[in-house]
């Protein structure tokens, strides 16, 4: 793999060269490798299609997790949180001790306490992680899903970036199940605060308990603002703000 240099960037494929666009910029690689039709039937190519079959039906979990998720996502995310929660719930997958090869799902992988471990801590934007950016001390009722900061001082308790004069904090408390699809998510009201000494007591309770079978998922949103003429506008497109899963249950 290479990157295109020239400042004319081609896309497509030219003289057994694919030439394309990703996250690292246009690159270029080989076109080649066994056909997909001799992939999908060959018999020397089971282990390929099975892992196939376990990278798909992986994908799809994590895309059933950010859509469970909601609008907290676009709100603090960086550009490779589809990729590395790929990585992390196959991990998850790989823990499903009852399917057979090929069949393996995060829905039986998590079930595993391992599982649910591999998954807990995750932050969505690895630009801000919730141990960089939070110092304060919290709980979290995993009952009720109520998550609580009391005695917070911003300036003491907060790396703020620079322009902030406002930070807000949402929680999420989301009912999951990785085999059927279902999933109901409660959120919190949004408490906001200045950015000053000032000691705030924070309570984030979600509006109900979320219904459903599954594993239960708790999220702590945390959001900087610029206040100008009263109006406060989010900060440099959330590039500053968390989103960390704190605990799976």
């Amino acid at each position: 793999m290479a990157k295109q240099e020239s400042f004319l960037k081609v896309t497509g494929t030219l003289d057994g060269l694919t030439f394309y666009k990703s996250i690292d910029g246009h690159l270029v690689r080989t076109k080649g490798g066994v056909s997909k039709s001799r992939i999908m039937n060959d018999p020397a190519f089971i282990r390929t299609r099975e892992n196939i079959a376990e990278f798909g039906s992986t994908a799809q979990s994590g895309k059933l997790l950010r859509t469970a998720i909601g609008t907290m996502l676009h709100r603090a995310k960086d550009p490779r949180v589809s990729s590395r929660m790929l990585g992390i719930l196959s991990k998850v997958r790989k823990l499903d001790g009852t399917s057979a090869r090929g069949q393996r799902i995060v829905g039986e992988g998590i079930l595993n306490v391992a599982g649910k471990q591999l998954l807990k801590g995750f932050d969505f934007n690895n630009r801000a992680a919730l141990q960089a950016v939070f110092h304060a001390p919290y709980s979290l009722d995993t009952i009720t899903g109520i998550v609580s900061i009391p005695d917070f001082v911003p300036l003491e308790h907060l790396n703020v970036p620079e322009g902030a004069t406002h930070v807000s904090f949402r929680s999420a408390f989301i009912n999951l199940d990785f085999t059927t699809g279902k999933f109901d998510t409660q959120y919190s009201p949004i408490e906001n605060a200045v950015l000053d000494m000032n000691t705030y007591s924070i309570t984030l309770a979600p509006a109900s308990v979320p219904v459903g079978s599954g594993s239960q998922l708790y999220l702590l949103l945390i959001e900087f603002f610029q206040e100008v003429n009263g109006v406060q506008y989010p900060l440099r497109n959330g590039a500053f703000n968390v989103l960390h899963l704190v605990d799976v249950v």
